[in-house]
């Protein structure tokens, strides 16, 4: 039965690009509105973290938190731009790169807080 609702809601996606004017639109809308789903989860989830980690979280020095955050705002801002940055290689390898520096900040940071 799952499957099946899930196949029927794939049709029903494709049956908007296939026979509705300007169908191509109707597909940017429905990958923008996925996107933006995404990004209100990830942002739930930071809100939720930092709600059970309120301790952990200003035990850390100011330098430390200022880090952890930027990491996930640095998290969030590649998510947002990906489509610009993945039209050429150097950007490509840039946003390889400060995604690399964001997990590689905050894996830093919480291993330093957990040791404490």
């Amino acid at each position: 039965m799952r499957t099946a609702r899930n196949i029927a809601i794939i049709a029903l996606l494709a049956l908007g690009v296939a026979f509705l004017p300007r169908g191509g639109d109707f597909a940017s809308a429905v990958l923008t509105a996925i996107t933006m789903g995404f990004l209100a989860a990830f942002a739930y989830a930071i809100y939720g973290f930092s709600r059970e980690n309120q301790l952990t979280l200003f035990s850390i020095n100011e330098p430390r938190r200022a880090v952890l955050y930027g990491s996930f705002g640095l998290i969030v801002l590649l998510i947002a731009g990906a489509s610009k940055m993945f039209s050429t290689g150097p950007g490509t390898v840039a946003w390889l790169g400060l995604l690399a520096a964001a997990v590689i900040g905050i894996w830093l940071v919480w291993s330093d807080a957990r040791s404490v």
